[in-house]
């Protein structure tokens, strides 16, 4: 058969071509399917074991997923974890990783999708210092007024919010003085009082139950969020990446923030 060029070599650097990146994704499902059967053979009791390569969004990550992964990891002491933490949209096929843990749908329809919190919805949110300078407002138009703290997903800026209440939807062009890729970023500029941010409910529960950080409008939804774990083949979704799903879910699932609870921190007087 001819040859094929797999890969291009500039002078610092190598690129895949399109045939080696075919024959990159064929390679790493023959070396999955070779791990599987090598634990089918070695552990006939279901112990979860071998290593799981994931990469987790920035603010979720540091703030939440690694100390869940710590108990993870006590539960199931033959399992090692390989974290990458970014808030780029993981090319599973390309990244040395197994699993993506994703806000949202993957543009790529043909990757396998575990839902971890489909309920998830995006929060807005403001320190009480923030309010204090401010006022509080009232309704999503009111943010035009507001210094909104705005987060960067490839070359997009996230300036459009959307929100609905009951029937009605109601979307806003914000604009503010601070934009950044890095979630985890636009979360602390929110509790240092520089501005509002337009979160997921996962990223700030711990902020919003311990007063750093307050809810505004919770009349109005913000837009859904839901977390998903990704993957590119379903041959990937072994017992490990079972259990860490169901552990992911059961962990979410406790920490979002009641609908009714948000209302309560809303109104709250100081």
């Amino acid at each position: 058969m001819p040859r094929r060029a797999l890969f291009v070599r500039f002078t610092r650097s190598l690129r895949l071509t399109q045939e080696g990146e075919i024959f990159l994704q064929h390679c790493r499902q023959g070396l999955q399917a070779f791990a599987d059967g090598h634990n089918l053979l070695a552990d006939g009791d279901a112990t979860v074991r071998g290593t799981i390569q994931i990469s987790l969004p920035s603010d979720l990550g540091r703030n939440l997923i690694l100390p869940w992964l710590d108990d993870f990891q006590a539960r199931h002491p033959q399992l090692q974890m390989r974290v990458q933490l970014s808030d780029r949209i993981a090319g599973v096929y390309r990244q040395p990783i197994d699993i993506a843990l994703r806000y949202g749908l993957p543009p790529d329809s043909s990757l396998v999708v575990l839902p971890v919190a489909p309920d998830n919805r995006r929060v807005l949110c403001a320190s009480p210092a923030y309010l204090a300078r401010t006022g509080t407002p009232k309704t999503p138009t009111a943010l035009i007024g507001h210094n909104c703290l705005c987060y960067l997903l490839g070359d997009a800026i996230h300036d459009r919010w959307r929100f609905v209440r009951g029937g009605r939807e109601e979307s806003v062009r914000v604009r503010g003085n601070r934009v950044s890729d890095d979630g985890d970023a636009v979360r602390h500029w929110a509790v240092a009082g520089h501005g509002i941010a337009y979160k997921s409910a996962l990223d700030v529960a711990d902020n919003l139950h311990a007063g750093r950080l307050t809810a505004l409008c919770p009349e109005w939804r913000g837009e859904a969020a839901p977390l998903n774990l990704v993957c590119a083949d379903r041959r990937q979704i072994n017992p490990a990446v079972r259990e860490l799903r169901e552990f992911l879910a059961a962990r979410c699932a406790a920490t979002v923030l009641p609908r009714d609870a948000a209302v309560d921190v809303v109104n709250r007087r100081p």
